[in-house]
């Protein structure tokens, strides 16, 4: 989440389209605005529900910018990224 809150500190007015996989996932505050705009299934991060989530797929985010860009809202997209000198975490870590 690193990652995803210094490109929201970046781009605090717009809507950060945050690309994880094979999903582009919206948090917070974002996240409740786009699900409801787009109707789109509100969910969480946390088993506490504390950090609500909204995805679409990456395949089709461009439909769901433009149903956001007419209704006036402003857009910010980010792919993740990673340091090549870094070691990739495992999935297995604790």
């Amino acid at each position: 989440m690193r990652q995803w809150t210094a490109a929201k500190r970046e781009n605090p007015d717009a809507l950060l389209f945050f690309r994880m996989g094979d999903f582009y996932e919206l948090f917070y505050d974002d996240a409740v605005t786009v699900s409801r705009e787009l109707q789109l299934t509100l969910t969480a991060r946390d088993r506490e529900r504390n950090q609500p989530m909204c995805g679409v797929p990456y395949h089709a985010v461009e439909t769901y910018l433009m149903r956001l860009l007419r209704k006036g809202y402003r857009v910010a997209i980010c792919d993740r990224w990673r340091i090549p000198s870094l070691p990739r975490r495992s999935s297995g870590a604790r």
